[in-house]
């Protein structure tokens, strides 16, 4: 009985190797896995003939598997993990192992248990060369393998399908593992990469994965991003060793059918969001950001043209983010909560470039609905007299947080570049210029961010809404942000009398009186008030504006 079981295998391994030559005109002795010496790959025996000898042998075979005639590898393998991982992948199994006792590179290729004497291979070769097939025995940067895939992992992760709806091809073992050879068939090349069906537009991948719906032609296909083995961005399995890198490949400003929208020019302008230090899961610290922070890859789509705040960009995708109460969601609705998740409640990502006399870089209670005044990102605006403003502007406006953050070579800012907050010339990533420096000349053109919305023949003008601009941003020279903050001021930190129109002063222009120590413009209705400061060295102790 045991003697027929063995030709009983024997007969189904040739068998199988057989049809696949006739299905796909493509056979182990046509493909790479052929190490005799009549083998097409550059890895082959100097002189052995026999093709089936370096996995399989018909006496004397190690027990692990029928017919395997090679050692199997060590279990101590560094396995893959990831802060999304819901899986559970431990030491390899099953035949993971068997196509590691080659993949790691640790065993010679020569060796068999068959023979007493190791084969032979050609040009000096003795293990798998460096490269893509040499995996080694540091796993973390592969595709994961021998975890158990099913319904309760689905469960968990809604964008794994489940096992039940895979194609006859690909196959997990008996024990519900998924292991190489639910991808690769090892005796079969007709797709290339020994693969068990096409993969040239994700078909493979797409028998498990789910991401997502995108209209990026190059966003479609996995593999023009991702890496399955011996990925240089270890977990995040990318073709580059950064997320910012590997998006790059493709929005780096060159022409062809490939390319999308110029990212680079801005990412290595003067002012960039911050993308250098952000490398893979192990290193992300809570200041720097990377593409994937900011978009979804999977789910995003081409967006023409700015999206009516407060909505979300569909260039942004279906991404994350924080709400103005503080809430992380899933998926976030407007464009503010994806700026939120690094510009709230983070320590590590607030910083100011102007020495407020109220500091609070926490732009989630700048914009809370509750605060005394701020421009209107979240909610519209709690001032309804706003007389300066541009049409289509007026006080029921809301407007994003990428109308003044962005490229100042962006189209949205006239130039041609990108739309988004990648990185700008001009200080805080603005699409125009905004002046801070005190005894900035006026020009329209030093306030032109502020001039986008506001009409600056109204801001500036002996006789107005404003009389007393002109001799402040004009005659002294004193810039808008001397006494206006751009975000706002929360109702814990301010006063309604005192910090109306967004009055919150740079305390390196403006100091307490010398007669009644105050600093505060007690604010009288309709943009006039009552100052109680010190600026250019004259004190303005109660004069009235």
């Amino acid at each position: 009985m045991k003697r027929l079981m063995l030709i009983l295998l024997i007969l189904f391994a040739f068998t199988r190797a057989a049809s696949a030559q006739v299905a796909g005109n493509q056979s182990i002795v046509t493909s790479k896995h052929n190490l005799s010496a009549s083998g097409p790959g550059a890895v082959k025996a100097t002189g052995e003939t026999e093709i089936c000898i370096f996995c399989h042998t018909p006496h004397n075979a190690t027990p692990v598997r029928p017919l395997w005639n090679r050692s199997l590898p060590l279990s101590s393998y560094k396995t893959y993990s990831s802060n999304s991982l819901k899986a559970q992948p431990d030491q390899p199994t099953g035949n993971s192992k068997l196509c590691l006792s080659c993949h790691d590179g640790t065993i010679a290729l020569g060796s068999v248990i068959s023979r007493s004497q190791q084969i032979q291979m050609a040009n000096g070769i003795t293990t798998l060369p460096p490269g893509k097939t040499n995996l080694g025995t540091d796993l973390s940067d592969d595709h994961p393998i021998s975890f158990v895939y099913d319904s309760t992992l689905c469960s968990k992760n809604p964008k794994l399908k489940d096992p039940g709806s895979l194609p006859a091809g690909v196959r997990l073992d008996a024990d519900k593992e998924l292991q190489c050879t639910t991808c690769h068939d090892a005796h079969n090349d007709q797709y290339g990469n020994f693969l068990v069906m096409a993969n040239t537009n994700s078909e493979l991948c797409n028998t498990c994965h789910t991401m997502g719906q995108t209209q990026i032609t190059q966003h479609v296909n996995c593999n023009n991003c991702h890496e399955v083995h011996t990925s240089p961005s270890g977990p995040y399995l990318l073709t580059q060793a950064k997320v910012s890198d590997t998006c790059i490949t493709c929005h780096n400003g060159n022409v062809g059918a490939n390319q999308g929208p110029n990212i680079a020019a801005p990412l290595n302008a003067t002012y960039p969001h911050d993308t250098a230090s952000a490398v893979n899961l192990a290193n992300h610290v809570p200041n720097n950001v990377d593409c994937k922070d900011c978009h979804e890859p999977h789910t995003m789509n081409s967006a023409v043209a700015p999206t009516a705040a407060p909505g979300l960009s569909p260039a942004l995708g279906a991404i994350d983010g924080v709400n103005i109460t503080g809430a992380p969601v899933s998926k976030a609705q407007y464009g503010y909560e994806v700026c939120l998740k690094c510009h709230a409640d983070n320590p590590a990502a607030m910083n100011t470039t102007i020495s407020r006399q109220i500091a609070q870089p926490n732009l989630r209670l700048d914009f809370a609905s509750s605060a005394v005044s701020f421009h209107p990102v979240a909610v519209r605006g709690v001032n309804m007299n706003v007389p300066s403003l541009r049409p289509p502007y007026d006080t029921t406006s809301i407007i994003a947080c990428t109308d003044c953050h962005g490229s100042d070579a962006s189209k949205q800012a006239g130039g041609m570049g990108a739309n988004g907050p990648h990185g700008s010339t001009v200080q805080g990533q603005l699409v125009a210029r905004f002046d801070t420096n005190d005894f900035t000349p006026y020009s329209t053109t030093a306030y032109a961010l502020c001039f986008n919305c506001h009409d600056n023949t109204k801001v500036d003008a002996d006789s107005g809404p404003f009389p007393f601009h002109k001799t402040h941003i004009e005659d002294q020279q004193t810039p808008c942000s001397a006494c206006h903050d751009s975000h706002g001021i929360p109702s814990a930190q301010g006063s309604a009398m005192k910090n109306a129109a967004l009055i919150n002063f740079d305390t390196a222009i403006v100091q307490p009186d010398d007669v009644t120590h105050k600093l505060e413009f007690d604010h009288t209705g309709s943009g006039h008030g009552t100052c109680y400061v010190k600026c250019h060295g004259k004190n303005h102790s109660g004069d009235s504006y």
